[in-house]
């Protein structure tokens, strides 16, 4: 029935579009939301999936849609269609890009292109069911396998026969810990301690205390500024390294927490700041991850210890355990499962004319 009704939105939008250039883009969203944060997915773009058929890795058509086809995120991501908070995804299928998953996923943010997203991917995981893009659905569960540039993970899906469900779940790709305990000199705070960890991207973490913070009840402002200074020393101060890819090897952004690293039943609550001043709505998948690899590295969790992570912004949970331990590169690194709850809230036409001297989008802070 959901992919009845796209077919039969789609033709309704094609039946009557405001004017635009005919030489303009007309770009079709499907608008999901993930613990608040959202996704506006771009079921297809030809010219990734043209560079895809020719034969280029996910890593390289994230290069090439960078220098070739920017104006599509900055029209879908920037005001006036979109906002300072939002968040997309290019859903590309087959060639090389895809490498024999279900669907592989560009992600998009005000600042540019992430290498992996985990709310993006609980709810890439439902529209790949809802969307037909999984040929055989089964119940009362589907695994999804999704290409992310950060390389393969999988998502856990529920099916009842006619329609995706939640909680969704996915496996990351290897999570670790690249430093712990590491002093960094930020300038209008003093010397900080941080952990870096990666969960398909790394990020900074500490707890909002040391810079006279607190997460749960600090201005977000607040918290935006002291994050950012921690995100621009960091990289001064510290060189990241990926064990497979250099593309890979950049700080995407800090996450302020309450503390509550040792394990508990009770949620523990952090921010993630990341890319130009974004703030993630939800608790952040990729940022779940790479908490639980640190927790684990530290001997503070053990495997199968799930952990519930609350977002200061909206209060929106997931959880996460570490469940698997493999050796990546020189790193002791974990498997991680991250759960949450993704949500459809519409579907959108956006055109472009020509003459619009805002055509591409801008920025507002």
């Amino acid at each position: 029935r959901a992919r009845a009704m796209a077919a039969e939105g789609a033709a309704s939008a094609a039946r009557w579009q405001p004017p635009h250039s005919p030489s303009g883009l007309v770009l079709q969203t499907v608008e999901m939301h993930t613990g608040g944060e959202p996704l506006r997915i771009v079921p297809r773009l030809e010219a990734a999936e043209a560079a895809a058929a020719a034969g280029q890795s996910l890593l390289s058509l994230r290069r090439e849609v960078a220098a070739t086809q920017d104006h599509v995120r900055r029209a879908l991501v920037h005001e006036p269609r979109g906002h300072a908070g939002m968040y997309g995804a290019v859903v590309v299928r087959g060639g090389a890009a895809a490498a024999g998953a279900h669907l592989a996923a560009l992600f998009l943010h005000g600042a540019g292109y992430s290498a992996m997203c985990g709310h993006a991917v609980l709810a890439l995981g439902r529209f790949a069911l809802d969307y037909g893009l999984v040929e055989a659905p089964s119940c009362p569960e589907t695994a999804v396998h999704l290409r992310c540039p950060c390389g393969p993970v999988t998502a856990f899906v529920p099916w009842d026969g006619h329609r995706s469900g939640n909680p969704v779940r996915f496996h990351s790709v290897p999570a670790f810990a690249a430093a712990t305990d590491l002093t960094i000199d930020v300038p209008g705070h003093g010397k900080v301690v941080v952990d870096i960890g990666y969960g398909g991207t790394f990020y900074a973490f500490l707890s909002a205390e040391q810079l006279g913070l607190d997460v749960c009840s600090s201005k977000t402002r607040d918290l935006v500024n002291a994050a950012s200074a921690v995100t621009e020393a960091v990289k001064k101060q510290f060189k990241i390294h990926h064990p497979e890819s250099e593309d890979l090897a950049f700080l995407y952004g800090t996450i302020l927490t309450d503390g509550k690293d040792a394990f508990s039943k009770e949620s523990t609550t952090n921010i993630c700041v990341f890319a130009d001043e974004q703030v993630d709505r939800s608790p952040t998948g990729s940022g779940v991850t790479a908490r639980i690899a640190l927790q684990y590295h530290k001997g503070l969790i053990q495997l199968n210890q799930t952990r519930t992570f609350r977002s200061s912004t909206t209060g929106s949970l997931f959880t996460g355990k570490a469940v698997q331990a493999i050796k990546f590169g020189n790193y002791n690194a974990v498997i991680v499962e991250v759960s949450g709850e993704a949500f459809y809230t519409g579907t959108a036409t956006f055109t472009i004319e020509e003459e619009d001297p805002l055509k591409y989008g801008f920025i507002f802070k």
